[in-house]
């Protein structure tokens, strides 16, 4: 099994569970204590997590204002992620224009857009812009990149990202989200970057929100837009009853999808 492999366990351990024990890890991993004590330095290093004697838990230091790294972000929930990506690029469709957010599923998403014609992308994602000008015709595709502040998160924000998305107008729109909440919204730890989001719905016929089930219920400290802003709400179908009881009626259709086999 590849670190990386290793790592997204260990992290989807811990928000199942809310804490791990090394024990554990060596036994369910098949390696040494060695090895999973750098996975978790890694994962700490990356603020994915505390280490405390004996294991790890949640990183009970971070707080709604505080931004996960796009590296310690993307090994979250891969497989639900890969699954929520592909069924969101099965909307695209060709000569249209579309936006695409900063984020790990939406970066997941430029991946399956190589192949559609016509196609222009606007998006304030530096990873999004790498990856479908790396993978796409560029005799078929325009891509536009926002310019703007980088966040943590790779994700452009400011004035310069405001101004020039609010000169465009797009078909559809493809949004990450940090959290979702019904009272909340759809929320993010940075400021600029939820004024970011909100100028991006403003400027789309359609919303499309992409969100593993382990976002519901996380707040950041700004919302960017209300539940039923969003026209399509993507997920995995691990998402909490509850959470599909809430938000029947709210607005959004709600898709769920499988994760895939990794």
């Amino acid at each position: 099994m590849l670190a990386q492999q290793r790592q997204e366990l260990i992290l989807e351990e811990i928000r199942r569970a809310g804490s791990v024990r090394v024990s554990e890890l060596t036994a369910r991993l098949g390696v040494s204590d060695m090895t999973v004590r750098r996975d978790l330095d890694r994962l700490e290093a990356d603020g994915a997590l505390q280490k405390v004697h004996g294991g790890a838990i949640v990183d009970a230091r971070q707080r709604v204002a505080e931004e996960p790294s796009f590296a310690s972000k993307r090994m979250i929930a891969q497989p639900a992620k890969q699954a929520i990506a592909a069924r969101a690029a099965a909307l695209v469709e060709p000569g249209t224009a579309i936006a695409i957010s900063a984020g790990t599923t939406t970066w997941a998403m430029a991946a399956h857009l190589a192949t559609v014609p016509a196609l222009t992308v606007v998006t304030n994602s530096i990873t999004v812009a790498e990856t479908i000008i790396e993978l796409g015709d560029p005799t078929m595709q325009t891509v536009i990149l926002t310019g703007g502040i980088r966040t943590p998160s790779a994700a452009l924000v400011g004035p310069v990202a405001d101004l020039t998305i609010r000169s465009l107008h797009f078909d559809h729109l493809f949004i990450g989200t940090y959290g979702f909440d019904v009272r909340a919204g759809f929320t993010s730890p940075n400021l600029a970057e939820s004024e970011t989001n909100r100028a991006l719905i403003g400027q789309a016929r359609h919303v499309v929100v992409l969100s593993d089930s382990s976002k519901w219920k996380t707040v950041g400290l700004a919302s960017w837009g209300a539940i039923s802003q969003a026209d399509v709400l993507i997920c995995d179908d691990g998402l909490d009853p509850a959470a599909v009881a809430a938000l029947d009626g709210v607005g959004p259709e709600l898709v769920l999808v499988a994760p895939l086999n990794e």
